[in-house]
This record gives C-alpha cells, sequence and structure tokens, in this order.
C-alpha cells in the first residue's frame, strides 16, 4: 500500500561552503529560553519553576489525544478510546482502556497506573499484571472484595482481576462465541458489553449479540440466561425468556435486587427484577428516538449506552449518539438532561448545557455521589458533580487539531509532519491536513506563511495565495528561503521567507513519474523529505519511486544519486544498482554524506554524495523490533525521518513505536533517548519522557532537539 506519512527534516542550517558545520545557534537558543517553556510546562500541569535542564517541553499546540501514558497527575495521563468505567467502595476508578488493551486504575489522589494488560498488545492470555492479554473490552465492575470483573467482549468472555492484578477466565471461552448456559469454560457469549455484580455473589453479564442477559454465580463460574432469548430481537416486557431486547449494552444493579438496563437499539430503559427475571420498560419508548427530557414512556433516548445509580435513588445514563448525560428518578420515571447539548459534540468543560462530550459510552457513580464519564472518542475521563451539573476533565487529554494562528498552546495545527530552522531562530511546519506551511518565531508566535487551511491545489503565488497538496518534507537554505516536499503534487516547491513568495522549482503538479530532467520537465512520485547540503543543492527522498533525487538549486535540474524507478529492494551498492523500499527521510551531515530513513525495510541508510556509494548503517532488511545494539543488531518499526547534529550522531523518528532513537555514526551503536518503545501520549518532562508518533526532526544544537508531533512542536533537551 502507498504509505500515507511524511518524512524529511532539516537542522538550523549553516552550512557553509566548505561543508564545515556553522551552527548559528545563538537566536535559535533564545527561541527556547523564554517564558513559552515555562508556559507550556504550566499548561500541562507541571511544575514551571525552574526550567528544564533536559527533557521534553512543549513548542507550540495543545498536545493531547490518545495514549497509554500512566501519571501522578491524571490530566497527564493518556487513554486511547476509553469505553467502560466502574468505581469501587474506596473511591478508585477502573477503566478499561478499550484500543490499549488495558485495565487502568485511577486512585482518588489522582494516580494512573496499569493494572492489566500491556498496552498495544491484545490476546487473551491469563496471567498477573502486564502478562495478561485483553481484547476490546465494552464492560467493566467491581465487587466489595476489591476484584475487577471484565466483558471481555472481542474473545466473548468474562475476566476476573484480582486486586492483586492476577487475571484469570471466569466464563466463557476466548474465540468461541455462543449462547450456551453452562459452568466456566463451557459457557458461550456473543459480544459481551455489560457487566455489574448484585452483592450477592452474582455478576450479570448484557449479552449483547445474543440479545440476552446472563447470571454468573461467581464462586461457581455458573451460567444461566435471566431474561431474553438467543437470536430473538425485540422489546417486549415479559418474563425471563419472553422478555426482548435489542443489542442491549450497559446494565447497573441498584444493590435492592433489580437490574437497570441501556437497551440501546431500542431507545429504552429497562428493568429487571433478579429473583422473578420480570423485565418492565422505566423510561423511553421502544423505536422513538430523540432527545426530550420528560416522564417514562415521554421520555426519548437516542442510544443509551452506559447507566450508573448512585445510591440515592438516581440513575444516570449516557445517551451516545446525542452527547449527553441524563438522569433518571427511579421512583417517578422522571428523565432530565445533566449535562450536554443534544447533537453537540466536543469536549468543553462547563455546567449543564454548556459541557460538551465526544461519543460518551460508559458511566459510574463513587460512593460520594460524583459521576464519571468514559468519553471514549476524546479519550478522556470526565467528571461531573450532579448537584451542580460542573462538568470537569478528570484524567487524559483531549486532541485539539485545527488552524489557529497564536502563541504557543493557542496555536493549532492538523497532522505537522517536516520540520526545519533558520539561522534566526525561527521554526518552519509543513502542516500537512492543513495544507499550509507554519512559522514559529523566536517568541514562540506561530504564523502561517504559505498557504491557506482547508484549501488544496498546486498554485505558485504569495502567502494564502498559494496551494499545496499534503505537503510532507521541508528545509532551509543559507539564503533565506525554504524548500518543500510538495508530495500529492509530486513537485518541489520553493518558498522566499521574506516575502512568502511561492515558486515551483521542479516537478509539474499532477504528473508523477521518474524523469530526470530541468524544473517542470523533471518528474517525481510521493516525494516525501527534503535536505540541504549547503553547496547549493537539494536532495530528495522520492519515495514511490524508491529513489534519491538530487536536484541543483541555481538551474534545477534533477537528477538520480542512488537507487532506480521501481527497483524495490534493499541492496547495498553505488548509484542506481542500490535499492530502496519507501525511504522517506533523509538529511544532510555537512560532512558530504546522506542518511536515509528507509521505512519499508525499517533500516537506516548511508550514502556517500560524492561518490553515490550506498550502505547500511543500524537495523537488518525486513527485521522489525525496538532492539538497541549495534549497526545490523538494532532493530526498528518505522523509521520516518532524522536528522544530524555536529558530534556525528543522527536522530530518527520511529512513528509507530512512539520514540527517537540516536545513532552514533562513527560506531553504529543504537540507543534509544526519548520515548518508551509502545507507550502512546505526550508526556512532558524528564526523559525519556513519552511520544505520541513522532515525525518530523531538526537538530539545533549539539544537545537539542525539535520535533513535530501530530498536533504540536516539542522540545527536547538532551543530557
Amino acid at each position: 500500500m502507498q504509505f500515507n506519512f511524511m518524512a524529511s527534516v532539516r537542522r538550523c542550517p549553516g552550512w557553509v561552503a566548505s561543508g564545515a558545520l556553522c551552527l548559528a545557534l545563538a537566536a535559535c537558543g533564545a527561541f527556547f529560553e523564554n517564558d513559552t517553556v515555562a508556559e507550556s510546562e504550566a499548561a500541562q500541569g507541571q511544575d514551571s519553576a525552574v526550567a528544564l535542564l533536559t527533557g521534553l517541553s512543549l513548542i507550540a499546540g495543545d498536545i493531547g489525544g490518545a495514549g497509554s501514558v500512566n501519571a501522578g497527575i491524571a490530566t497527564n495521563a493518556r487513554f486511547y478510546s476509553p469505553a467502560a468505567i466502574a468505581a469501587d467502595g474506596s473511591g478508585n476508578l477502573y477503566v478499561a482502556d478499550t484500543y490499549n488493551f488495558t485495565i487502568r486504575k485511577i486512585t482518588p489522589a489522582g494516580v494512573v497506573i496499569t493494572l492489566a494488560g500491556t498496552a498495544g498488545s491484545s490476546g487473551s492470555a491469563d496471567g498477573t499484571g502486564a502478562a495478561a492479554r485483553f481484547g476490546e473490552i465494552y464492560g467493566i465492575t467491581t465487587d466489595v472484595s476489591g476484584n475487577v470483573y471484565v466483558a471481555d467482549s472481542i474473545n466473548h468472555t468474562i475476566r476476573q482481576i484480582t486486586p492483586a492484578g492476577v487475571v484469570t477466565t471466569l466464563a466463557g471461552t476466548p474465540g468461541s462465541l455462543g449462547s450456551t448456559d453452562g459452568t466456566g469454560a463451557a459457557a458461550r457469549f456473543n459480544f459481551p458489553i455489560g457487566v455489574t455484580t448484585d452483592g450477592a455473589g452474582n455478576l450479570h453479564v448484557v449479552d449483547s449479540d445474543n440479545h440476552t442477559i446472563r447470571q454468573i454465580v461467581i464462586a461457581t463460574g455458573a451460567v444461566t440466561t435471566l431474561a431474553g432469548t438467543a437470536g430473538s430481537n425485540g422489546s417486549t416486557d415479559g418474563t425471563g425468556a419472553a422478555a426482548r431486547f435489542r443489542w442491549p449494552g450497559g446494565m447497573v444493579s441498584d444493590g435492592a435486587g433489580n437490574l437497570y438496563l441501556a437497551d440501546t437499539a431500542n431507545f429504552t430503559i429497562r428493568k429487571i427484577v433478579i429473583a422473578t427475571g420480570v423485565v418492565t420498560t422505566l423510561a423511553g419508548t421502544a423505536a422513538s428516538f430523540g432527545s426530550a427530557d420528560g416522564v417514562g414512556a415521554a421520555a426519548l433516548f437516542y442510544g443509551p449506552s452506559g447507566i450508573t445509580a448512585d445510591g440515592l435513588g438516581n440513575l444516570y445514563v449516557s445517551d451516545i449518539n446525542h452527547n449527553t448525560i441524563r438522569q433518571i428518578v427511579i421512583a417517578t420515571a422522571v428523565v432530565t438532561t445533566l449535562a450536554g447539548t443534544a447533537g453537540s459534540n466536543g469536549s468543553a468543560d462547563g455546567t449543564g448545557a454548556a459541557a460538551q462530550f465526544e461519543s460518551p459510552y460508559s458511566i459510574a457513580a463513587d460512593p460520594t455521589g460524583n459521576v464519571y464519564v468514559a468519553d471514549t472518542d476524546n479519550n478522556t475521563i470526565r467528571k461531573i458533580v450532579p448537584a451542580t451539573g460542573v462538568v470537569t476533565t478528570f484524567a487524559g487529554a483531549v486532541e485539539r487539531f485545527g488552524s489557529a494562528d497564536g502563541t504557543v498552546a493557542a496555536a493549532r495545527f492538523l497532522d505537522l509532519r517536516g520540520i526545519s530552522a533558520d539561522a534566526s531562530g525561527n521554526l518552519y511546519a509543513a502542516d500537512s491536513n492543513n495544507n499550509t506551511i507554519r512559522q514559529i518565531s523566536p517568541a514562540g508566535v506561530v504564523t502561517t506563511l504559505a498557504g491557506t487551511a482547508g484549501v488544496s491545489g498546486s498554485a505558485d503565488g504569495t502567502g494564502a495565495a498559494a496551494q499545496f497538496d499534503f505537503p510532507y518534507g521541508i528545509t532551509t537554505d543559507v539564503s533565506g528561503n525554504l524548500y518543500v516536499a510538495d508530495t500529492s503534487n509530486h513537485v518541489i516547491r520553493k518558498i522566499v521567507i521574506a516575502t512568502g513568495e511561492v515558486t515551483t522549482l521542479a516537478g509539474t503538479a499532477g504528473s508523477n513519474g521518474s524523469t530526470d530532467a530541468t524544473g517542470a520537465a523533471a518528474r517525481f512520485w510521493f516525494p516525501r523529505s527534503i535536505t540541504a547540503d549547503g553547496a547549493g543543492n537539494l536532495f530528495v527522498a522520492d519515495t514511490s519511486n524508491q529513489m534519491i533525487r538530487k536536484i541543483v538549486i541555481a538551474t534545477g535540474v534533477v537528477t538520480t544519486l542512488a537507487g532506480s524507478a521501481g527497483g524495490f529492494g534493499s541492496t547495498d551498492a553505488t548509484g542506481a544498482a542500490a535499492q530502496f523500499q519507501n525511504p522517506f527521510g533523509i538529511t544532510a551531515d555537512g560532512a558530504g554524506n546522506l542518511y536515509v530513513a528507509d521505512s519499508g525495510n525499517k533500516t537506516v541508510r548511508k550514502i556517500v554524495i560524492a561518490t553515490a556509494v550506498v550502505t547500511t548503517l543500524a537495523g537488518t532488511a525486513g527485521s522489525s523490533g525496538n532492539a538497541d545494539g549495534t549497526g545490523a543488531a538494532a532493530q526498528f518499526v518505522f523509521p520516518a525521518n532524522l536528522t544530524a547534529d555536529a558530534l556525528g550522531n543522527v536522530y530518527v523518528t520511529e512513528f509507530n513505536t512512539h520514540t527517537v532513537r540516536k545513532i552514533e555514526t562513527a560506531t553504529g551503536v543504537v540507543t534509544t533517548p526519548v520515548g518508551v518503545a509502545g507507550q502512546k501520549g505526550v508526556l512532558l518532562g524528564d526523559l525519556p519522557g513519552s511520544l505520541t508518533s513522532p515525525y518530523g526532526i531538526t537538530s539545533l544544537d549539539a544537545r537539542t532537539l525539535a520535533l513535530t508531533t501530530a498536533q504540536g512542536v516539542v522540545k527536547v533537551e538532551l543530557p
């Protein structure tokens, strides 16, 4: 497949004609020693009294979104589509972090830990803590002994987790779906999606695709069907097997012998008397959806998915399709909207209707009456005080995309890729999905240098009049110009920084190929990265052609330095005899060498410019992993982009493992100074910190890097 990611970075330029490195970084350094560091750290809830000597800090953007980071401050934690939440009697919350395949615990103090499972590793293994494996989990509950029970939906099983993190399978067999009543592994479920305890030693399970409610005796694992008939859906009130449900969702026990069910596809709230199996409809009308508050059947819901009880006679329902939280007084069936506005989605904290949610899937109440919402598509946990309707973000941080210019965290981006710096301390970034080129000044002010957000095209022009189509790579020269790999246009663009004037240096928009020629007669095919050598030449990672191209800036003459069109492979050789596989990133070291992130081969390659000799510096073609080591012993998963520093090191962004790797070019030794392999989410502070899909990277001095994530730009201060 054609990868849709970019690679290109350039360091703060200053290659003199002789090829020696001229850092010219006084201004670049000044950029990072201003109040933006303190402001960004404060925005992330971190101590900003003392500037970081090493670590990660924010340059621009508001970085949040999906991840797997644990943290001592809940808002620094990251989740990935959390879809179920439960509380215990001690005020702890338990979150089914669905797409991380983990169970997370949040203490009353706001400390987030992973109780069981390993982020990014799915399966169905029993075990302790990180050794356990889960599929996608959509239901979770606790008992009075501190055990956690989860509906491991994709695995069609019910799992038990002790307070020590020991995971066992209570009922069902992984991968075997059905509707059989039985004991333990002999029982069968079909996408169990909700689970609750009744205080009497039983679990009750919403067996969603069977349209039934199941009961499990915890002590024995015996499973029976309490209500509904497998394979028969509907909305009938009745007793036991005579009742009908339609893809029901969450369920809760009131501790008084009753269950309350969010009957999702019926748009109703149902009541089940456990002792008799009698099912009635408490609120809503089957097949009638809407947002009306009212009493009983007069109230309308639109996809009620999660439900909880506060022990004071109230139910709370997450009405997922309307992005609202509803309250039901059990005794009277009076339904009101506690928070959110029907049809309004977002992530705003606020009171009542002013608050916004994005697909809130599950909901839980703690012993003090607070309500917590798994705000699934915002990747956050929200807190509601029912007495006031005040909504705050309790854990996690929402993604904030956009195209806003401004200072530091006020700026918004949409899928940042390449990044470069000039000798005056300005940073430049390719804002790929906005189709713009953004500038970040030494004062931390973000502006749009060229292009218009949301407008794609290929027009040359000045500033907003120019158009791009998914620009990826970007580099600077010593004369005050930028060069952009305008990837989906298959061309190389030039921008005069002082004026914002954009022209096309090589290639013709909309015409792809591999032709060596001058200016518009040359052809590229999804060029993704670009670098300058300081001697008047550009080098391009021409990704889909599997080639490294050279452009003489003064004449626009394009030649092929290494590789051949369509020549997929990993061969080390000279010029056209060498082979690449989807080369994404490229950088020059100022000493006559290029380094290439050969992403499809999972290697980093070296090219001597004068001879076009290609060798493999680190990694082994076809060998995927995150192992540090020397040369061929090191492993990469998706080396995306790279930069070189003045000390003979190359830094590589690993998009899929969320890390930055360091290669000592003299020895080939590979280490991981930034990020933790497999841990997703931006966590600022001390190294290694944590990142989400870092892509662009540039070297600012011997111990300072700037890199892009999708929503922002981060500074790395190395030891």
